[in-house]
């Protein structure tokens, strides 16, 4: 009984340390190219030149048309289009619990 159960919180722990490790797997593959930033979220460039812009906590936030951003190497990037629900729905997909 007790090897029971300590393979279940076993389970448990691992499970919450490797789950967010594949949240942004849909929208990385998607993203044609990716950019850490400065404050710690990341920006996401399609295919079609859209951009996307997702916070430190993995939240896909608006993005203001032409918004100038800063990666975390000092390069400037300007937003170009606001993919918001685009990147909302890459970030939750695999998530559903269902």
């Amino acid at each position: 009984m007790k090897a029971r159960i300590t393979a279940v919180v076993a389970a448990t722990v691992l499970s919450a340390i490797v789950t967010p490790s594949f949240a942004g797997d849909a929208a990385a593959a998607s993203a044609k190219k990716m950019f850490l930033l400065k404050d710690g979220g990341t920006l996401y460039v399609f295919e079609d030149g859209k951009t996307a812009l997702e916070d430190k906590f993995g939240r896909a936030i608006n993005l203001k048309e032409g918004q100038l951003l800063e990666t975390a190497d000092g390069q400037k990037i300007t937003a170009n289009g606001n993919e918001v629900a685009r990147l909302d729905g890459l970030l939750r997909q695999g998530h559903s619990g269902g």
